[in-house]
């Protein structure tokens, strides 16, 4: 009988509750919705640094030695864009000589290229696709000879550099230094998570930036030093992220000895776009896998 009782007792308690939950949930919507993002779990990456942040805000997402200095690898790339698509007037059109230095240094140091050919005209267009898909290390020298000031080759590249580090510091960036145009460092070529993210989100707000990062193969057609039009060989975006993360527009990979693999990516899933940066991954899939789980974990939290 007491059984019963309790049994009656229970049922009676569980109805009430039930009712509850249900009205509340007609008055408090917004604490239940809530629930979702505040279990969200944070992710567990390989990189030995990461960021990510919410674009339209600055606001951070993720850390993970968000500020520890590192080497970045090609990822250097993105400052050598956004310093050529920030000088006054540029000419996309404009057309470049390649020049034997450029091969010659691309060859020496083994590094990554767009293959491009000494004496053929290159448009500034044609030399910033070669710069962010196949990561042109003679597409990166010939821009910054183009667009550095010096009587020499060396003392160009040098003031490009220069330009660089200003672009760095009107960002505020206290974790970042360039001494090389691609990346390539010679010791103190360096910057951070959460750096490289605000550098990247800064590159793009420029329209062309943006168009340029999200292609995935780009044909120029360059001049030769005949007069005649040389068709080049496809250049392919090396960020697999285009093709395997649904919502991707950005940004640039990046890797080396020092640097490992490297990855500033950033997405866009109903009208939010998450950044974001990874240092120091051990490998191309596992640079994307970690990060694929700052995109998601970001998301998530942005709801």
């Amino acid at each position: 009988m007491i059984t019963g009782i309790k049994g009656i007792h229970s049922t009676r308690i569980r109805r009430a509750v039930a009712v509850a939950v249900s009205s509340g949930a007609l008055v408090a919507t917004g604490a239940l919705t809530a629930a979702p993002a505040q279990a969200v779990t944070t992710p567990s990456i390989i990189a030995k640094g990461g960021f990510a942040m919410n674009n339209a805000s600055g606001t951070t997402l993720y850390t993970k030695a968000a500020d520890t200095r590192r080497s970045t690898g090609s990822t250097t790339k993105i400052m050598t864009a956004k310093v050529v698509l920030a000088q006054s007037n540029l000419n996309l059109d404009k057309k470049v000589t390649i020049q034997k230095a450029y091969s010659d240094y691309v060859v020496s140091h083994n590094a990554s290229q767009a293959h491009l050919i000494v004496g053929d005209q290159v448009t500034v267009r044609q030399l910033l696709y070669g710069l962010m898909l196949p990561s042109g290390c003679d597409a990166a020298y010939a821009l910054a000879d183009t667009y550095g000031t010096g009587t020499t080759r060396a003392a160009r590249v040098s003031n490009f550099i220069g330009k660089m580090n200003a672009a760095a510091k009107s960002l505020n960036l206290t974790n970042t230094h360039f001494d090389s145009f691609d990346g390539i460092g010679n010791g103190s070529n360096y910057s951070t998570p959460r750096d490289l993210t605000k550098i990247a989100s800064s590159a793009m707000k420029n329209s062309m930036f943006r168009t340029i990062v999200k292609t995935k193969s780009y044909t120029a057609k360059t001049i030769t030093k005949t007069g005649s039009t040389r068709t080049m060989a496809p250049w392919t975006n090396t960020n697999g992220l285009l093709s395997s993360y649904s919502g991707t527009i950005g940004v640039k990979t990046g890797s080396g000895p020092e640097a490992g693999y490297c990855l500033v990516f950033a997405a866009t899933r109903n009208n939010k776009t998450v950044i974001g940066t990874v240092l120091a991954s051990t490998s191309i899939p596992n640079r994307e896998s970690d990060a694929k789980k700052l995109l998601n974990y970001g998301f998530a939290k942005l709801g």
